[in-house]
């Protein structure tokens, strides 16, 4: 297998079951469609799904590692993964947890698996909305999923998103290229129509959190390190910065020789890029902005690996 591809098999220390592995690895999933199954019987949007997350579990959403997800789910349910469970007993999260569960899962049936932050365009009329997608290897090509979807309520093929553009799911840097190119409104891609958390810097901070996946760090869509504007104006020199990056990611998903590496040498040697270790957590329940060092806060089974 090309080593491009081979390295997604491996487990990073956010996907890592730890002391979970055999409630993981016991799970009845051979496929994303299984997987993503899996992940829905865990997970319910803290957002979307319509739930008010009680006071005391408000926490379940800064559940970065899946180690601690499982955790949760463990304390609320010892049955095996695949019963059945109320959705408010679920886990609270969002698009990236149901993300980095199915990825978890396929990486432990010995499948290349990835996260890919973006935006999605088939959730809402005359709005793309901030999105987390799977991306998993058939064999012969990257195949897209909507992890968080349930499949029998839509229309088109969740576990294999067909490629049509920022009117699909468009990753950071696809959505970041149209915008500089003058074809796409930065305004309309964000959290929600009319919410702060939107248009130019939302993006820009995007593709920095999709190549951070891309590279093995799958954190949370509120963790904010290196580079990132977090809302305020983009400087033209910055905006320069990430023109070239956006066209490096473009090369790595066009497979052009050469590009992963590059790419991977930029996030080694560019501190804009990688968190280093460290985050700030702006968690949305969350009374003020937290640093987190990331070895300490993992779980013990994770820390071994972040050592």
């Amino acid at each position: 297998m090309d080593p491009r591809v081979d390295r997604y098999r491996r487990h990073t220390p956010f996907s890592e079951p730890a002391e979970f592995r055999e409630r993981l690895s016991t799970s009845d999933a051979s496929d994303a469609a299984s997987a993503g199954a899996i992940a829905r019987n865990l997970v319910y949007h803290y957002r979307a799904d319509g739930i008010e997350v009680p006071d005391g579990r408000r926490g379940d959403i800064d559940s970065r590692w899946v180690a601690r997800i499982l955790e949760i789910d463990a304390s609320r349910h010892p049955e095996p993964l695949g019963v059945p469970r109320e959705k408010a007993d679920r886990v609270a999260g969002c698009c990236r947890d149901f993300t980095l569960l199915t990825v978890s899962v396929l990486r432990e049936q010995g499948i290349p698996a990835r996260g890919r932050v973006g935006f999605a365009g088939y959730l809402g009329a005359a709005y793309h909305y901030d999105h987390v997608v799977v991306e998993w290897w058939d064999g012969s090509r990257w195949v897209r999923s909507d992890a968080q979807l349930e499949p029998t309520w839509f229309a088109f093929d969740t576990c294999d998103l067909a490629r049509d553009g920022l009117a699909g799911f468009g990753t950071a840097a696809e959505v970041w290229g149209a915008i500089r190119r003058g074809e796409a409104d930065p305004r309309v891609f964000g959290v929600y129509p009319e919410s702060p958390y939107s248009g130019l810097a939302f993006v820009f901070d995007y593709v920095i959190r999709d190549i951070a996946h891309l590279q093995g760090d799958e954190l949370l869509l509120w963790d904010v390190w290196g580079g990132m504007i977090f809302g305020q104006q983009v400087p033209e020199e910055a905006a320069r910065w990430m023109d070239e990056l956006a066209a490096l990611v473009h090369a790595v998903d066009a497979d052009e020789a050469g590009a992963a590496i590059a790419l991977a040498e930029r996030y080694a040697t560019d501190a804009r890029l990688a968190p280093r270790g460290r985050v700030m957590q702006a968690s949305p329940f969350g009374s003020a902005d937290v640093e987190v060092d990331l070895a300490a806060a993992a779980p013990s089974g994770v820390a071994r690996t972040l050592a």
